[in-house]
């Protein structure tokens, strides 16, 4: 005998609350305080009853915040290991480069925190004022704000559920002092996961500008990107294009080429073609990046000359094309 089931229907992601449990059902499901998963959460109470759910009360502080934030950019990868955070920083240090234009990095890779070494300020920490938290300082227009700066050491492990991850990005949002910002890149871990939903819930009033999605040539990449794609679109983030990393390697001696992750698949230019969106540029591996990233210096500025570095420049000025602040 066959026995048929009707399709449960999809959670929506931005109806789950930021202290939720795993599996949480949604604010909205008829199974809102009633399923398994909601035994024991903070909220149970108030989901069963039926009194109107009220929106997460850190939204109007975080609309406020982010209302002198110009720009807000998501770089997302979905898989690990891919350059993310390296560009991250060439990113926000491209911005700055204009002493006119305000920039600020946000970490949420809880678990991960490494946009800190990179723009060589792992050494500091983060300070209160009257107007909420300081962002730590690279230059005088350039602030970041991570976990990073937080932890006792570097070796320390973030053990932490998805509630506590929650609510350190509302924090980040709402109680950092960002100041008037013409940029706001956020970095993000790989996945589409709590600090994903969490970001897009509470920026959803405020508006995202784009994602910008970071790739490698090799098909076990390309597979993950999809999945991030299918996120965005998902959830309703525009995304302003592909970037592919790792793609060739160049000798700082010769500058000859050589492939090191085959794009077997055709690499990222075939998955943006299936994807429909632009392919903004693909940065050849340098070991020098590397360098630059252990002892926290921008590349852009070190090595000026090198093909990975005329890449970056073309795609960050794609970039700002798309946002028409070419």
């Amino acid at each position: 005998m066959i026995v048929t089931q009707r399709a449960a229907q999809a959670t929506d992601p931005l109806s789950v609350p930021s202290n939720a449990p795993e599996h949480c059902p949604g604010t909205e499901s008829e199974q809102a305080g009633k399923a398994d998963a909601c035994n024991g959460c903070a909220n149970q109470e108030i989901c069963a009853s039926n009194t109107p759910k009220g929106p997460d009360p850190a939204l109007p502080f975080i609309r406020a915040r982010m209302a002198s934030v110009k720009r807000k950019l998501l770089v997302l990868s979905g898989k690990g290991g891919v350059g993310k955070s390296t560009f991250t920083a060439q990113l926000g240090w491209a911005f700055a480069a204009d002493d006119s234009t305000q920039t600020g990095v946000m970490d949420v890779d809880i678990s991960g925190p490494s946009i800190p070494t990179i723009l060589g300020i792992a050494a500091e920490q983060v300070h209160s004022s009257a107007q909420g938290w300081s962002p730590v300082y690279v230059q005088d227009n350039l602030g970041v704000m991570s976990v990073g700066f937080m932890l006792p050491s570097s070796k320390d492990a973030v053990m932490w559920r998805g509630p506590k991850k929650n609510g350190l990005i509302a924090q980040f949002l709402k109680d950092v002092d960002w100041g008037e910002l013409d940029y706001l890149v956020i970095d993000t871990p790989p996945g589409t996961s709590d600090e994903h939903l969490s970001v897009v819930q509470y920026l959803k009033e405020s508006g995202i500008d784009g994602a910008i999605l970071i790739t490698t040539p090799q098909e076990v990449a390309l597979q993950d990107v999809r999945r991030e794609f299918d996120f965005c679109r998902k959830v309703g983030v525009k995304v302003l294009g592909l970037v592919e990393n790792m793609s060739g390697f160049v000798c700082p001696s010769c500058k000859g080429e050589s492939q090191i992750f085959k794009p077997s698949t055709g690499g990222a230019e075939r998955l943006a073609k299936e994807l429909s969106i632009p392919l903004l540029g693909k940065v050849p591996l340098d070991p020098r990046i590397g360098k630059s990233a252990d002892y926290g210096v921008s590349f852009l500025d070190e090595y000026p000359e090198s093909p990975a570095s005329i890449a970056y420049i073309d795609i960050i000025e794609k970039i700002r094309e798309a946002l028409g602040d070419a």
